[in-house]
């Protein structure tokens, strides 16, 4: 099902990347909106606009927030789309739009790709959500602020890159060096094809030394075993190890779910890494109280992960809580500014504060501690 409402911009709330949060005004009530300005153009208070209201419709925690179609009748345009590249995006939409992918032929980095070689055992951090993406990058970059980090963003959740206002942050405090969206996903400072070659992007063009590689705002869960967008990370561990990079594996580890199948290790990560990756990781895992590591050791053990992966303990967990805590909580956010149940909390209308599934670290410590000690550990193993 598609849904549609018709409404009046009442007031401008917020702007970031290229996106502006509204309020609309509609026969229902007042309702939240994003715009995005490089699709439909500037918006102001006034307009008449059309949103799309479909995941509000649904109930949906992530994402649950209205998109403006169109707006007072001006047709949809594609303001930053490249007149140079060939690669569609939103393809076989009434939205598909062109850009240039950097392994193109008319791309001046179309010779890099077929001159490749290796990584050269360039780590790689591989998170199933979004909210990993922050505290993994703090713990790099405060473990050894010389690296360089890029972010590959994949297209297992949210498309457009300005979405995230995690990234918006990261870049305005020099905290990643350059940001590479592939598949549908787009709006990254490069453009590629497939992870292979936003891979060798992040390596030979962004002169990176670590990659993170997370999907954007939002994932699907069906709860099967494989209905899970997740599922994306066994195929990336195995892309880099095929390309001669190290992937760091970050387990989703949670002992605030009250859903027994994400319960201490998630089934998500038992399954990528039990059953759908075919090549090595290391996976990460921080000593927590020794009753929640034990649980999580049995589960590791139980379902036979030691035998296919190596399982790296960091112990420095206190350095690793340090290292997040060091930003400043009130304004930043490892999630999109919405909470899986749709609800806002704090100062703003879209409040950006570090949350998962609308926990914060106080309630979820073991989830952030995990993402940071991966990214502690991958500043670590890199060998300049």
């Amino acid at each position: 099902m598609i849904s549609f409402q018709k409404g009046r911009v009442k007031q401008i709330s917020g702007k970031y990347n290229n996106c502006t949060e509204i309020i609309v005004s509609t026969p229902d009530g007042e309702s939240k909106a994003v715009n995005y300005n490089s699709i439909t153009g500037d918006v102001k208070e006034g307009d008449e606009v059309v949103i799309n209201t479909t995941a509000v419709d649904l109930k949906l925690g992530s994402g649950g927030v209205h998109f403006v179609v169109s707006i007072g009748g001006r047709e949809s345009k594609i303001v930053g789309a490249q007149e140079k590249g060939h690669i569609m995006k939103l393809r076989y939409t009434p939205l598909q739009f062109s850009v240039l992918c950097a392994e193109e032929q008319q791309s001046p980095y179309h010779r890099i790709f077929d001159s490749f070689e290796s990584l050269n055992a360039m780590p790689v951090v591989i998170g199933e959500l979004h909210s990993m993406l922050l505290p993994a990058v703090f713990n790099i970059k405060r473990r050894r602020p010389r690296l360089r980090v890029s972010y590959i963003m994949t297209d297992g959740g949210a498309l457009p890159l300005d979405f995230s206002r995690s990234v918006s942050y990261m870049k305005q405090n020099g905290l990643i060096e350059g940001t590479i969206t592939y598949g549908q996903a787009f709006g990254g400072d490069l453009e590629t094809v497939n992870i292979y070659t936003a891979l060798i992007a992040a390596r030979e063009i962004q002169k990176s030394d670590i990659a993170v590689v997370t999907m954007g705002p939002g994932i699907t869960g069906t709860g099967t075993r494989f209905g899970f967008s997740g599922a994306e990370q066994g195929p990336i561990i195995d892309a880099v190890n095929t390309l001669g990079g190290r992937p760091v594996f970050i387990p989703r580890i949670s002992f605030a779910e009250k859903r027994s199948r994400h319960f201490g290790l998630s089934h998500h990560s038992i399954t990528v890494l039990a059953s759908i990756s075919k090549t090595q990781a290391r996976v990460v895992v921080p000593r927590m109280d020794e009753g929640k590591f034990e649980y999580v050791m049995s589960q590791i053990k139980q379902n036979k992960i030691e035998g296919q992966h190596t399982v790296a303990v960091v112990e420095e967990v206190k350095a690793v809580m340090e290292n997040i805590s060091f930003y400043d909580d009130n304004i930043l956010g490892a999630t999109p500014h919405f909470t899986e149940r749709g609800d806002s909390e704090g100062e703003g209308i879209f409040p950006i504060k570090m949350t998962t599934m609308g926990r914060g670290i106080e309630e979820d410590p073991e989830f952030f501690l995990t993402a940071g000690a991966a990214g502690y550990y991958a500043a670590d193993i890199f060998e300049a």
